[in-house]
């Protein structure tokens, strides 16, 4: 399609035309135009302009190579698709109403309104063929790349001679936002390296962002950047001419060893003839007039929401969808004849099942610890664990660290790292924390692994989106941190995390485990990987805590996050509440009080939210309301725990930055010792009622 190039007054840059002549093909795009301005006209918000820039490549990519089903959008060998520019959300919406999915036409017309299958962002869960949640730009991209290492992590791994059971590609839409995004260059610069050819990018280079053309912020050569980063750069194309499209597609689906970014130039909001190139249609409705007016200029006839039979038959995807997996499943059949173990966990492993066997198992390996009663680090625990669970009962863990392996201690004795081999279960992810967490995400939503990933706590910060993602979409990522407070030392107050524990318990629907011990880390591993309805953040200490011995019944009780660890033999005058590496101070602490003649209760809580989501009957046994006389001991930020003591009771944390100097010493100076415990309870116990 050649294009006129009109200079726009309003900000001077090149508008091309929509020819005079209308394709079959441009009036199948020029559907999903017509939807994405109607559905944001009636929801009186919304992002026509990226739909209908990009209308044309996402035609040819879904109507000439996308492998899908629309009646099985789960279809293990599906390609995927990743609409990392979000806020364009009625494109996808549109293609997947067109195609045959479970979205009608009602569904468009209630995009953005309460309890709708079409939100103002493309939601995980909430509408069928949605790959990923995405808004926050540059993190769809992330995610993607995290699909395409599980592929060919997948197919390195189960794939056999004539039987290429995982055998597909990962699509993804970008716009500039997402190129600006920092997340952008980590995730990027990582697909190079690990080469993954079947990652195939569509960048809509528009020129236009919300605040106007993008010459006075982003001036970027994108070309260069990504040849630097190792990617197969297709230069060029025009984004409204369907023959370059299907070149640029064919040339990146030939390329057998480097990503593909296809740079495609488009003009923001094609076909509404006064705001097509401007900002004007980036992030809300076009308006009556100008709707009308788009619609001569596309030749679209119809009324708003109304799509002719001829448009929805050619578009409809059923048939295709059904004939290609029916085609897969006959190879499967055949790999699972020849091949009956390795096609039984792959089924396993995809269904996010876990061993039969799993309750058995993790009671042992809880015994085992008890009985080895080790004083180590948390993070030296962790890897205990991991050396249980994951080299032939879970193998599905993926693992990998921002450049701290030796530090977190997340690599298992049967570790092979990705970059070495194919059919490796190991990333070295490099000092990008960020990126890290959001390829987890990506890796998860793929299915097929259940990938964990390490960096010490205060860099939580750099990839706390990506865990707000993660929590949001209710995917099973497990976060390891470690360094977890002012116990780290010598690195000082940069290193030590001080609000952070808190901070990651107040994100809704994530799962935070302090664990005290090689036991409660056993614990808090089982509860991550049995939990399929969101994430879990571990966190760990670098320095050494001593064991704690528990009953049988303990032992089971820790799995409600919070309990009993060591009683009075009357009823408690004071109960100590305490997490992680303060639980070896506290438990000392009782001991001086009974010697004193308190009656001294202490609970061992590792996670709160779980504990918090047992029933009030269990929560009342642990902590009686009667008993008011409470001190929580946990070196973070004491805000959070205000819900856990009255007026009565005490908080002994820490509200300002650390320091540098070792870490016992530390621990000394900010008062997490035994000795200042008691001289609060004996302060606390002497108060007049």
């Amino acid at each position: 399609m050649k294009n006129r190039v009109p200079q726009d007054k309003k900000n001077k840059s090149p508008v091309p035309q929509l020819p005079p002549e209308i394709t079959s093909r441009t009036k199948l795009a020029n559907a999903i135009r017509a939807l994405s301005m109607d559905a944001v006209e009636k929801a009186q918000s919304g992002h026509p302009g990226m739909p209908m820039g990009m209308a044309d490549i996402a035609e040819v990519l879904w109507n000439d190579y996308l492998q899908h089903n629309p009646k099985n959008p789960k279809w293990l060998d599906r390609d995927r698709f990743v609409l990392s520019n979000g806020h364009g959300s009625m494109l996808i919406y549109s293609i997947l109403h067109l195609s045959g999915y479970d979205l009608g036409i009602e569904d468009i017309k209630n995009f953005r309104q309460l309890h709708s299958k079409t939100p103002g962002h493309p939601e995980y869960g909430e509408t069928p063929g949605i790959e990923t949640t995405t808004g926050p730009l540059g993190q769809g991209l992330a995610n993607a790349v995290g699909m395409a290492i599980a592929e060919k992590t997948l197919s390195a791994q189960f794939n056999k001679p004539d039987y290429e059971i995982v055998d597909h590609n990962t699509y993804v839409f970008l716009g500039d936002g997402c190129l600006m995004e920092g997340i952008s260059h980590e995730a990027c610069s990582l697909a190079g390296t690990l080469k993954l050819n079947k990652l195939i990018a569509f960048y809509d280079d528009n020129k236009i962002s919300i605040d106007g053309p993008v010459q006075g912020w982003f001036t970027d050569d994108t070309e260069k950047r990504f040849k630097s980063y190792g990617w197969n750069v297709i230069p060029n194309v025009d984004g409204h001419n369907p023959d370059h499209i299907k070149k640029a597609i064919d040339l990146a689906l030939k390329e057998k060893s480097r990503p593909t970014l296809i740079c495609c130039h488009t003009v923001i909001g094609l076909g509404a003839p006064n705001k097509q190139g401007t900002e004007d249609t980036h992030g809300a409705p076009l308006g009556n007039e100008e709707i009308e007016l788009a619609r001569k200029s596309l030749t679209w006839s119809h009324g708003p929401f109304e799509i002719p039979d001829e448009i929805y038959a050619t578009w409809n995807a059923v048939h295709k969808g059904k004939e290609l997996q029916e085609k897969w499943d006959k190879l499967f059949a055949r790999y699972k004849q020849d091949f009956p173990k390795e096609a039984q966990e792959f089924l396993r492993r995809n269904a996010g099942d876990l061993p039969n066997n799993w309750e058995k198992l993790t009671q042992e390996w809880l015994e085992f610890f008890d009985k080895e009663g080790l004083t180590v680090a948390s993070r030296a625990a962790s890897l205990n664990c991991l050396n249980k669970i994951a080299p032939t009962h879970v193998p599905e863990l993926l693992g990998g660290s921002a450049d701290l392996t030796g530090s977190n201690l997340t690599a298992h004795k049967t570790s092979k790292g990705l970059q070495l081999h194919e059919d490796g279960n190991y990333i070295f992810y490099g000092v990008r924390e960020f990126a890290m967490s959001a390829i987890m995400n990506g890796i998860t939503l793929h299915g097929g692994y259940i990938p964990y990933s390490g960096t010490f706590l205060t860099f939580s910060d750099y990839s706390r989106n990506a865990l707000r993602m993660a929590a949001l979409m209710k995917i099973r990522s497990i976060f390891v941190f470690t360094h977890d407070s002012i116990g780290l030392g010598e690195d000082g107050p940069t290193h030590q995390a001080i609000e952070h524990l808190s901070s990651l318990r107040l994100i809704p629907n994530m799962s935070v485990w302090r664990p005290s011990d090689n036991v409660e880390t056993m614990a808090s591993w089982v509860a991550a990987i049995e939990r399929n309805n969101g994430p879990t953040c571990l966190i760990l200490s670098r320095q050494s805590i001593p064991h704690q011995k528990r009953t049988a019944d303990q032992i089971k009780d820790i799995k409600r996050g919070g309990y009993i660890l060591k009683d009075s033999a009357s009823s408690p005058d004071l109960i100590l509440i305490a997490t992680g590496s303060e639980i070896g101070i506290t438990m000392e602490a009782a001991a001086i009080l009974e010697t004193e003649g308190v009656a001294c209760r202490v609970v061992s809580m590792p996670s709160t939210d779980v504990f918090e989501k047992q029933g009030l009957d269990y929560q009342d046994s642990v902590l009686p309301p009667k008993i008011d006389k409470r001190i929580v001991i946990e070196s973070g930020v004491s805000n959070y725990w205000h819900k856990y003591v009255s007026g009565r009771g005490r908080i002994i944390g820490i509200n300002e930055f650390g320091a540098s100097a070792p870490g016992g010493e530390l621990m000394e100076f900010f008062g997490f010792t035994a000795e200042r415990i008691c001289k609060d309870a004996r302060n606390l116990i002497s108060e007049k009622e």
